[in-house]
């Protein structure tokens, strides 16, 4: 089923950027969703009605968790559950910039099992299944197999490196940014960068797909405290996300951790 769900998702991601192209760098309309939760566009709600008709027909007893459809509780009972960012990366879209994503996963019981996070306008497409290794464009990845984080290459944003977020101290690394979340999970699966890190609750459409690539890729990604992520949660939120390498893994969850006293 892993293959057949990912074959299913590839073929709907790349439906899926045919849309967004079509309004990229035109001008598309755009709602501001109200609070902290962003702006939305045209391009989103297209692309999210598209992914929504053709994934649950194929799959109609799977639930269905998108950050452009009002939350359905329905969705917890389900064994399988499609979680979709119809566009991870909204602000960069609407700026016209190249790194915005399509990020779609299925997760069982929990576990993500099959997810693609596709690029459309670098044509980059990124894919996994539970039983199939992580692929950029058809060849194999693997993640950054650095020892220590100090000097380290990572993808967060400014406010992630505080120092009244690490107890342990501000690791010495050199910082990096992406406006998708799903393709910093991506980069750091393919090695390009040694990790991500986000200590923020993060949102289960923006980091389904990606944690399983990058995870498959050999980078080891829990949430903020080391913990395992699950997915289709009441709350769809994640504690964080941490991708990295064993060694730096340890060393930024030491570092996050109050000194014992």
């Amino acid at each position: 089923m892993p293959a057949r769900d990912l074959a299913l998702l590839t073929e709907a991601a790349r439906e899926a950027g045919r849309i967004a192209l079509r309004y990229w760098r035109r001008e598309p309309k755009v709602w501001d969703k109200g609070g902290e939760h962003g702006p939305v566009s045209e391009a989103d709600l297209a692309v999210n009605d598209m992914l929504k008709q053709r994934l649950l027909d194929a799959r109609p007893d799977y639930g269905w968790l998108s950050e452009e459809t009002p939350d359905d509780p329905a969705r917890l009972a389900c064994d399988h559950v499609f979680i979709i960012d119809p566009i991870d990366g909204t602000r960069a879209f609407i700026a016209g910039e190249e790194t915005f994503a399509h990020s779609l996963a299925v997760a069982h019981r929990g576990q993500v099992t099959a997810g693609v996070v596709f690029l459309p306008a670098l044509d980059r497409i990124y894919v996994a299944s539970d039983s199939s290794a992580p692929l950029r464009d058809g060849q194999a990845i693997a993640a950054s197999r650095r020892e220590r984080l100090e000097g380290a290459d990572i993808l967060t944003t400014k406010v992630n490196l505080a120092p009244e977020k690490w107890p342990g101290g501000v690791p010495e690394v050199q910082r990096h940014f992406r406006a998708s979340l799903a393709y910093r999970l991506c980069l750091a699966a393919e090695g390009r960068f040694d990790g991500m890190l986000t200590l923020r609750d993060a949102w289960e459409w923006d980091i389904a797909a990606g944690s399983l690539i990058a995870a498959k890729a050999g980078a080891v990604v829990t949430d903020r405290v080391g913990a395992a992520l699950r997915f289709n949660t009441p709350s769809a939120l994640a504690e964080g996300v941490l991708a990295l390498p064993p060694g730096p893994h340890a060393e930024a969850l030491g570092r996050l951790q109050a000194p014992q006293m």
